[in-house]
């Protein structure tokens, strides 16, 4: 017998919960504020109208589903099922932070502030809800497959994420390393920068697009569904020992960027989410390239 569908609400504390963790009443958070030119009054109807959309959005689930709810801090740690259908209720940074955690689900993105999110992953709006969770249930042409790029070490240790990875020194010192791009049989180049960038094509209006903006790249800026990925290298510095003739280029399906550690410590993490890092030492190797996997987003 077949498990009904089970709902995962994905959301995140709003900034009036940080407040008020943080001050502990709603007074002490409106003096904070207004010691800092701000008023309380927009942040809790932001507040309530996030509950609202989480109250409508569980309102919407056919009742002989199941369902279930997951904050953004507690993500690295939820065990999503392969019959779920993941309602991210949010921005759309929050659909790129649940992505990595997913392997094929449905997502449906969710906007509780229009006008306030670009709504480019939650498109949505909460009245729509009811008619989404069946059409992620139906076979159909609602879904659209965005291209993912992944992190891989010699350790297997493994990372997905949806706009970008990130691989470089945990703080604001210099990372010392081997670039290569071309196997096994390619030395790589050894450099010395503040980290290298491999985004995607949802990702393409972020901080990929920064990079490429500074760089006066010529290379086309991928789409959210092209199987092709940009990466740069940020702030190569040369030296004797260092080059800087590989800062940039692109990757197809089955190309891979390969980076061997050569000081003390890098990380790797995907979408902003440093606290849920790949951590490597000295001698480590880490391939990057586009995930098997993709975004099922619907549409």
């Amino acid at each position: 017998m077949s498990l009904a569908p089970r709902v995962v609400l994905v959301h995140r504390r709003t900034e009036y919960e940080e407040l008020l963790a943080r001050h502990g009443t709603h007074g002490q958070a409106a003096f904070f504020l207004s010691s800092r030119g701000r008023s309380i009054e927009e942040v809790a109807r932001r507040h309530a109208a996030t509950r609202q959309a989480l109250r409508d959005v569980a309102a919407a689930v056919p009742l002989t589903w199941r369902s279930s709810r997951v904050e953004r801090a507690d993500l690295d740690r939820f065990l999503f099922a392969p019959e779920d259908v993941v309602v991210v209720v949010g921005q759309d940074g929050l659909v790129a932070n649940t992505a990595k955690y997913l392997s094929g689900q449905p997502v449906v993105g969710i906007d509780t502030d229009p006008g306030r999110n670009p709504g480019v992953l939650v498109r949505h709006r909460c009245a729509d809800a009811a008619g989404l969770l069946r059409a992620a249930t139906a076979a159909g042409d609602r879904v659209e497959e965005l291209t993912m790029v992944e992190a891989v070490a010699d350790d297997t240790q493994r990372l997905l994420a949806l706009n970008e990875v990130y691989l470089g020194p945990p703080g604001h010192q210099t990372a010392r390393y081997r670039l290569g791009t071309r196997g096994a049989a390619d030395p790589g180049q050894a450099q010395a920068s503040s980290g290298v960038l491999v985004g995607t094509g949802t990702g393409a209006t972020g901080w990929l697009r920064s990079l490429w903006l500074e760089r006066g790249s010529t290379v086309p800026m991928p789409a959210p569904r092209d199987p092709r990925l940009l990466w740069f290298v940020r702030e190569a510095w040369p030296s004797p020992a260092t080059g800087t003739s590989r800062v940039a280029g692109e990757l197809g399906r089955g190309q891979a960027l390969w980076l061997t550690v050569e000081s003390d410590r890098m990380v790797v993490f995907g979408d902003g989410m440093e606290a849920d890092a790949l951590e490597l030492t000295w001698g480590q190797s880490v391939q990057v390239g586009i995930a098997a996997s993709s975004l099922r987003l619907v549409t």
